[in-house]
């Protein structure tokens, strides 16, 4: 595991975050159709409810997520959930398994705020980003926090322990 990356509450609205949270809806433009994107936005990224996590190397950000804490819905059992969101690593730094440490730092914020379940939708075409959920114990579910059953979304969970 490279020791040089921390991971550290940091806000959404620096230039460098903005930076690389353009490109990565850059990247999901080429996807997807504008109505097909669910892109939780800067603002959105600094509210009270969201945790926001940025990761650095050298000084450096190098990718960043997000868990936005929910309240319970039928979806869920009645159980409040944290949402995985805005999860990117820079290209430049992939393989250092970024993704990985920032998704189990997300997750034990929500654990130490009381919630054990962790949901997120991403794009069935986003391999790497599958790839990452799933090796982390995600496992496929059925829509949640009115996401739309477009055949594009693909949809996960966890129970965090």
């Amino acid at each position: 595991m490279h020791d040089d990356i921390q991971i550290a509450p940091e806000r959404a609205d620096q230039p460098e975050v903005q930076a690389l949270l353009a490109a990565l809806d850059d990247y999901l433009a080429g996807l997807y159709a504008p109505e097909d994107n669910h892109i939780l936005g800067i603002e959105a990224l600094c509210a009270p409810d969201v945790a926001f996590l940025v990761a650095r190397r050298a000084g450096r950000i190098v990718g960043c997520g997000a868990a936005r804490r929910m309240p319970a819905e039928t979806e869920t059992g009645g159980q409040p959930y944290g949402e995985i969101k805005r999860m990117v690593v820079d290209g430049a730094a992939r393989g250092l398994r970024i993704g990985a440490r920032l998704l189990r730092s997300l997750e034990g914020v929500l654990y130490a705020d009381g919630i054990r379940l962790a949901l997120l939708e991403t794009g069935r075409d986003q391999a790497e980003a599958v790839h990452l959920y799933e090796r982390a114990g995600y496992q496929l579910r059925g829509p949640f926090g009115g996401y739309p059953d477009n055949g594009l979304s693909l949809f996960y969970a966890k129970a965090l322990a």
